[in-house]
């Protein structure tokens, strides 16, 4: 069995493990116990990392067209 391993693959998976890891990282910490400014840069982090992830299943494909001769 053949598995295609694609950038698009790749690109899915990373930013599905950003989304993971950003918010595993701000639960962490938020158990120690953050103040206001902690907690405003785990909250972008968070949103960003979800941002990537949405843009990156959202954005069109390159459009590759093959010559024919």
């Amino acid at each position: 069995m053949r598995f295609d391993f694609t950038t698009k693959d790749l690109a899915d998976w990373g930013s599905a493990g950003l989304v993971f890891l950003s918010g595993a990282a701000t639960g962490h910490y938020a158990a120690i116990g953050m103040n206001a400014v902690q907690w405003a840069g785990a909250a972008t982090a968070i949103l960003g990392s979800i941002t990537v992830a949405v843009a990156v299943r959202v954005w069109p494909p390159k459009a590759t067209a093959r010559a024919e001769d």
